[in-house]
């Protein structure tokens, strides 16, 4: 198996820092590309009775894709990157959908993504992001855990 493009999906977690410094080391042994990737929702808190003016919506999910795109171009340029080549990816959808599609449409050979080990009733109302990857991925998937 060769790995040539690897894609590090994050919520921007220390959990998903941690697999960000794997992805990193991973791509600059193997001389791979790495796409650093973050996936957003358009969840927003509700005023007024449940209603929020088109303007203001759009105000604040322009700041949320900002905010993103800054924090994944300042994890790019962390020193760990050094001699790796790295592009970022941003995405709005669930995140688990939109990891996939970025996978398959950028044809890479491996995700690196972290989980919080969420367990019991926890895991069973939050779902588990990376066990919805890992079924549905059609590359090979390494996740790294939160807890040590």
């Amino acid at each position: 198996m060769t790995i040539k493009r690897i894609l590090c999906a994050s919520d921007f977690s220390p959990t998903s820092r941690r697999a960000l410094r794997l992805a990193q080391e991973l791509a600059r042994t193997l001389k791979a590309k790495l796409f650093l990737f973050h996936a957003y929702e358009r969840s927003l808190p509700m005023s007024n009775g449940g209603y929020l003016p088109p303007s203001v919506v759009q105000e604040m999910l322009t700041a949320t894709r900002e905010t993103a795109r800054r924090t994944l171009q300042r994890l790019a340029r962390s020193p760990n990157g050094k001699g790796v080549r790295i592009s970022t990816l941003l995405a709005e959808g669930p995140a688990s959908a939109a990891i996939v599609r970025a996978a398959k449409k950028n044809r890479v050979d491996l995700v690196v993504m972290g989980t919080h080990g969420r367990t019991g009733v926890q895991r069973l109302l939050m779902g588990s992001v990376a066990d919805r990857v890992i079924r549905t991925a059609s590359c090979p998937v390494l996740v790294v855990g939160g807890r040590h």
